[in-house]
């Protein structure tokens, strides 16, 4: 548990979880969803500490964007068509006429 950080099974049965920092116990304590502070004892744990989710991580899942949709997606066909981006970015470029 070197360079661990988050939230922990309390090892020392007080508390139900603890933040831990640089892989040491730190006073920030979690009870459900209360946080609060207490110092860890000056004493060796009771067991080892286990990994645990936050609470918000459980309410609110991420997605990285797999349930995101624009706005208008139901007016635009979004498949990519190579010959109709091609003739799109002709049609972007203004005429250009002999000159005078």
């Amino acid at each position: 548990m070197a360079d661990e950080e988050g939230w922990y099974t309390d090892p020392y049965g007080r508390h139900e979880a603890r933040w831990y920092s640089d892989g040491r116990p730190t006073k920030l304590v979690r009870d459900g969803t209360v946080e609060g502070y207490e110092d860890p004892p000056d004493q060796p744990p009771a067991k080892p500490p286990v990994p645990v989710p936050s609470p918000l991580a459980r309410k609110n899942p991420v997605h990285h964007g797999e349930d995101l949709r624009r706005a208008d997606a139901a007016e635009r066909d979004d498949s990519y068509n190579p010959e109709r981006a091609s003739d799109e970015a002709w049609e972007s470029f203004p005429e250009i006429g002999p000159s005078d």
